[in-house]
């Protein structure tokens, strides 16, 4: 083909060319493509920096939206998206008759919780737990100097005695090994020592749950650890009055030469609320008595 019919048909062909390439040029890349920027709203106004005493309050969301969806309304304000604990309760380990005995104490909570242990301890017993026999060794001013590798140090004031300076020791190390970052306490005399080096100062029985003075319902949930004859752990439960409520029995995990936990949950039926005690014991295979006996004086709250 020539003369003017073969160039009008170059024309034709660079013309389609021309609006190939600039369709290709102005179409907008796949590749790494966010879609359309989100059209910008209304401020909301900031959180509040604190909702409560120890509580951060929310931060708004930072994440981009997905093209096409309508971005999150941001937390009300006053909603906290994380929070702190405002309590902390200890376990203290008192000693009555010239054994150990543990309580517990809720307070608010702090980062020196060793300290916070520590004080509460020297602090003593409540007027129910001093009712109950509870009584205290610890000095005022003991202070953990330093925690590392498990071990927390504390010095102690020199005891009158050697019996009085165990048992001051052994309030120590059962108070401050409840929390994970203490095994052993060293005490400047000796080689860092546990709780199995005061295991011999534990009661035969020993109730964790209740302690002392707590409020109870039914069913009463009652643990702790035992060394008895044959595992074997009693439980009753005892109205102001002296009568019993309820009563049963539940097998450690250890016993008759080594010490183990035990739980054990039991029902009553009671009136009007009032005090009362929960008594765990070993049964003597003697004679039927209750021996080895560990009274917690609680409040017992009626049935209906």
């Amino acid at each position: 083909m020539s003369g003017p019919a073969h160039r009008a048909r170059n024309r034709h062909l660079v013309a389609a060319v021309a609006v190939l390439l600039l369709a290709s040029g102005c179409a907008t890349s796949r590749v790494g493509s966010l879609g359309p920027a989100p059209t910008a709203g209304t401020p909301t106004p900031s959180a509040s920096t604190s909702a409560g005493p120890g509580i951060p309050g929310p931060s708004a969301s930072t994440a981009p939206a997905t093209a096409g969806t309508a971005a999150p309304a941001p937390p009300s304000a006053g909603t906290p998206t994380t929070s702190r604990p405002t309590s902390l309760t200890l376990e203290l380990w008192y000693v009555r008759a010239g054994l150990l005995v543990p309580t517990r104490r809720t307070r608010p909570a702090t980062v020196a919780t060793s300290r916070l242990a520590l004080d509460e301890l020297a602090a003593g017993p409540t007027r129910t737990e001093a009712d109950a026999g509870l009584v205290t060794l610890l000095p005022d001013g003991a202070q953990v100097s330093r925690i590392a590798a498990g071990v927390a140090t504390v010095r102690l004031p020199e005891a009158p005695d050697a019996a009085t300076g165990r048992l001051r020791e052994a309030q120590v190390v059962y108070t401050l090994t409840q929390f994970g970052t203490v095994r052993r306490v060293d005490f400047g005399t000796a080689a860092p020592t546990g709780r199995a080096d005061y295991a011999d100062l534990l009661p035969p029985v020993v109730v964790t749950e209740p302690v002392i003075g707590a409020r109870v319902t039914s069913p009463i949930t009652v643990t702790g650890n035992a060394d008895v004859f044959e595992a074997t752990v009693s439980v009753r439960v005892v109205d102001a009055a002296g009568r019993q409520l309820a009563t049963g029995f539940t097998t450690a995990t250890c016993g008759t030469g080594c010490r183990g936990s035990y739980r054990l949950t039991i029902g009553y039926r009671l009136a009007r609320a009032q005090s009362g005690t929960i008594e765990a014991y070993e049964v003597s295979a003697a004679d039927g008595s209750r021996t080895k006996l560990v009274a917690v004086p609680v409040t017992l709250a009626a049935t209906g």
